[in-house]
């Protein structure tokens, strides 16, 4: 039997960025012209939630807020999306990281041909692959350290 493919318009796009332990699931909405329902929250043109939460409420410092800002600003795209991103595991860097990822993604998806050669020139689209050395058998517990030998 032949498959029927069905035409589905989704109202966003998605797209996933990683670091380390961390993965965040982003969410773009490029015609949120009222807002976007998030939970019991709307969501407007310009708005971005993490968790459920305003961006800044999430991340903070005045150097996090550079840094997640700074795919919109290379694209010159700051402030003309509504985007919720929901972020599980590792800690506050690498979750930061893993959302910068995937926002540059989901705007490379969005319109592949004036954005991704931009993002990609800044090193935006790499997922940095580094992530924790693993625990050595007879390293007492860490990656690198040696048991302490007996004086005796």
């Amino acid at each position: 039997m032949p498959r029927i493919k069905k035409e589905v318009t989704q109202k966003y796009i998605p797209s996933v960025g990683r670091r380390r332990e961390a993965v965040a699931r982003v969410r773009l909405y490029p015609e949120a012209k009222n807002g976007v329902m998030l939970g019991d929250q709307i969501v407007k043109k310009g708005e971005i939630f993490v968790n459920k939460r305003p961006i800044d409420n999430y991340f903070t410092d005045s150097v996090e807020k550079a840094t997640y800002l700074e795919p919109f600003r290379a694209t010159n795209t700051l402030g003309k999306f509504a985007m919720t991103i929901m972020v599980a595991g590792g800690g506050k860097a690498g979750q930061l990281a893993a959302v910068i990822h995937g926002i540059a993604r989901a705007l490379s998806t969005y319109d592949s041909e004036k954005y991704r050669k931009i993002l990609k020139k800044k090193g935006l689209l790499r997922r940095d692959a580094r992530t924790r050395e693993r625990r050595k058998v007879g390293m007492g517990g860490k990656a690198r350290r040696k048991k302490q030998s007996p004086k005796r």
